[in-house]
This record gives structure tokens, C-alpha cells and sequence, in this order.
């Protein structure tokens, strides 16, 4: 399969699987509500867990419940950024923020059991040996925690409520953290569960973190909310900075342009096995949502 199809397959595959982990639970708003939060979506961290499984040789049936797991947690984490204390949206995915068609008090629960939820699913004995699932807990931990996301969004949260214009040094850092961690943990995730190096994923990784959140800056800027499904704008309407407004336009796209070539020349080795994490990482910068 192409990039595209690839994506479109392995969104639906995560989908089921999400929804199966879902099936037998109580019957409640706040279930509800963590599917209302699943759905949609391109699905790319989960797309990185079964391409690089792929790539070095996996069947998808061994990477499935790490895919499922980090957009459980992806999904987690954008519900609560949304909420009226982080963000504050009202639209997400083309519909109504999770606060916005329950309430805060069920947001708030419906993504504590999503992330619950996501490392409950790396305990599928399919991922493999204990050593492997404590590994791929220990990286999920590190990638959304204090050390990762939560510190990402922490950063963000404090120079906002400073009114502090952050420096590139700064806002890279942040990135790194709030964007870069889950999508490199992603990235390495196949290589964990496979016992091959993660180092080349890593640099992949990291490199496609950083033109992910660029590719969101000039998004903001330059988007359609009908096509991006959130709010844009809301940056420079908050005074924050960004790439764009540090860099400029055509400076954000030149830099998000030399971050995806050195996300290619890390998976240099692995030849047209990467065919397909290369053009995700082209997916990236070119994407209108």
C-alpha cells in the first residue's frame, strides 16, 4: 500500500481495536464520552507504531495494542488541553469539545480513563515478553509525563500566564515535550516491541515532532477551520509565540522543510522498507488539517 491507504487502513484497524478495549465496560456517560473522543482523527502516532513494526519486519497483529495505546492517550491529552483551564476550545475533530457536549466534570474523567486506558492496553501479552510491555510502559510514561507532554504543556501554560514572549530556543523546547515526546515514543515503539536499535527512529522522530508542530504554527495562520476542524488563529489572537511569528512564514516553511529531509536521512539505512514513514514525515508539512 501507498502512504495514504496505509494511514486509511491502519486508522481503521486502531479504530476496532480501541473500540473492542471499550465494548465490555459500563454503560455510562462518561464511556460514552471517552468514544465520542476516539473518534476521528488521522490516527499518525498509531500509524508510526505499525509502520516501523512493519519495517522491521513485524506483523501488525504484534504492534496493535501499542497503536491503540497512544491514541488513547493522544486522545486523553486533547481532551483535557481543551477544557476551559488549558486551552479552552469549543471544537475538536469538526465537533463539539468534550466539556462543551457533557461537562467539564465528565472531560475530565473520560480522559483520566483514556490514558488508564492506554496503558492498560500495553499489557497485551501480544506485544510481547514482560520485559518488552514494561519497557513500552515505562517510554509511554516518560513520553506523556512531567519529562514529557505535561511538562511541554506546563511550559506553555506559565510563559501564557507571565505574558512572557518565549525565545526559538524555548518554544523548541516546549515542543519537544508537549508535541515531540508522544510522537517519539510513537516512532520507537516498533522498535521496542521488535528488540532492534530505536536509535534511527529516535532521530526520525525527533526530527518529525518539531515539523509537526511547525506544520500546527503555519496552520494557524494560513488554515480553514473547516478544514482543520479547531479554532485558528486563536495564537496570534493570544499574542504567543510561535514559529511563524519568531521565524516568520516563509522562514517556519523553510525550517519544517529541512526537518523533514533529516528525518529521511535517519532511515537512510533501512532503504524502501521506509518508504512509507518518509512520506509520512513529507504527510507532515504538506497536510491542510
Amino acid at each position: 500500500m501507498n502512504f495514504p491507504e496505509r494511514l486509511a487502513a491502519d486508522a481503521t484497524l486502531i479504530a476496532a481495536r480501541l473500540l473492542a478495549a471499550l465494548e465490555t465496560r459500563a454503560d455510562q456517560p462518561v464511556t460514552e464520552a471517552m468514544r465520542y473522543a476516539l473518534r476521528g482523527g488521522k490516527r499518525l502516532r498509531g500509524f508510526l507504531v505499525l509502520e516501523g513494526a512493519r519495517m522491521l519486519g513485524l506483523p501488525e497483529a504484534r504492534a496493535i495494542a501499542a497503536a491503540a495505546a497512544v491514541e488513547a492517550l493522544h486522545a486523553y491529552s486533547l481532551v483535557h488541553d481543551d477544557l476551559p483551564c488549558m486551552d479552552d476550545d469549543d471544537l475538536r475533530r469538526g465537533q463539539p469539545t468534550v466539556h462543551r457536549k457533557w461537562d467539564e466534570a465528565t472531560a475530565v474523567l473520560a480522559g483520566d480513563a483514556l490514558q488508564t486506558l492506554a496503558f492498560e492496553l500495553l499489557c497485551d501479552p501480544a506485544l510481547g515478553t514482560a520485559e518488552v510491555r514494561l519497557a513500552l510502559v515505562a517510554g509511554l510514561a516518560r513520553a506523556s509525563g512531567i519529562d514529557g507532554m505535561v511538562l511541554g504543556q506546563a511550559l506553555d501554560i506559565a510563559a501564557e500566564t507571565a505574558g512572557r514572549s518565549l525565545t526559538l530556543e524555548e518554544i523548541t523546547a516546549l515542543q519537544a515535550g508537549k508535541t515531540g515526546a508522544l510522537i517519539g515514543f510513537a516512532a520507537e515503539a516498533g522498535a521496542l516491541i521488535a528488540g532492534a536499535d530505536p536509535a534511527p527512529l529516535r532521530r526520525y522522530a525527533a526530527a518529525l515532532g518539531l515539523a509537526f508542530q511547525i506544520a500546527d504554527d503555519i496552520l494557524d495562520v494560513t488554515g480553514d477551520e473547516a478544514r482543520t476542524g479547531k479554532r485558528v488563529g486563536k495564537d496570534a489572537g493570544a499574542g504567543k509565540a510561535t514559529f511563524v511569528s519568531l521565524l516568520g512564514l516563509t522562514g517556519a516553511q523553510a525550517r519544517a522543510a529541512e526537518l523533514v529531509a533529516e528525518a529521511e536521512a535517519a532511515l537512510a539505512g533501512y532503504g524502501s522498507g521506509a518508504a512509507n514513514l518518509i512520506a509520512a514525515a513529507r504527510f507532515v508539512i504538506a497536510r491542510d488539517n
